[in-house]
C-alpha cells in the first residue's frame, strides 16, 4: 500500500506520516487536505469556541486547550475549497477521534480527581469503583464524540484526543 506524506513530514523525518496535526472536524484525508486548503483562515475566524488555530504553513489545526468542539459545522460551511466537507446527514460523525487517557492521570497515583467528567455531555468517561483503590477512569468509546471537553479540564494534561489503537 502506498503511503503519501507531506513535504513537511518528509523534512521533519516523519516518513511514516504518523505525526499529522489535528485538523478541524470534517477534514478530508491529510494529503488531500494539504492540497485543498488555501490557509484563508475563515474556519479559524468563525469557530465559536476558538479551538481552531493557525498551525504550520498557515493550515488550521485544533487546539483543545482553548475549549471544546461543539460540532456546529460553521467551519465546514465556510470552507470554499473542499478541505472540510460536512455531510448533510447529521448521523455522520465529523471524525473518528476519541479521548485518550494517558498514564499521567493522577488517579493512577492514588489522587481522587474527576475533572474530566465535568464537561463531558455524553458522560463517556466514567469512574470504576474498586475496593481499597481510588476510582479509575474508564472511557466508553461508543459514547465519546472526541469533542475535547475533557482535555482542557485535566489539571495534569493526561488526556488527549486522537485515534484509539
Amino acid at each position: 500500500m502506498k503511503q503519501t506524506i507531506s513535504r513537511m513530514q518528509f523534512l521533519s523525518g516523519d516518513f511514516r506520516g504518523g505525526e499529522n496535526a489535528l485538523r478541524p472536524p470534517w477534514a478530508v484525508e491529510e494529503a488531500l487536505f494539504i492540497e485543498l486548503c488555501s490557509g484563508c483562515g475563515d474556519c479559524i475566524q468563525c469557530c465559536p469556541t476558538s479551538i481552531l488555530v493557525k498551525a504550520r504553513a498557515g493550515f488550521p489545526a485544533v487546539d483543545f486547550r482553548h475549549g471544546e468542539c461543539e460540532f456546529c459545522g460553521q467551519c465546514a460551511a465556510l470552507c470554499k475549497t473542499g478541505a472540510l466537507q460536512s455531510s448533510l446527514d447529521t448521523r455522520d460523525a465529523p471524525w473518528a477521534l476519541k479521548a485518550l487517557i494517558g498514564e499521567r492521570c493522577i488517579t493512577y497515583q492514588g489522587v481522587i480527581c474527576r475533572c474530566c467528567t465535568e464537561g463531558c455531555e455524553t458522560q463517556a468517561i466514567r469512574f470504576q469503583l474498586t475496593a481499597g483503590c481510588v476510582p479509575q477512569p474508564q472511557l466508553v468509546e461508543t459514547d465519546c464524540t472526541g469533542c475535547g471537553a475533557c482535555v482542557a479540564a485535566c489539571p495534569v494534561d493526561a488526556i488527549s484526543v486522537g485515534v484509539s489503537a
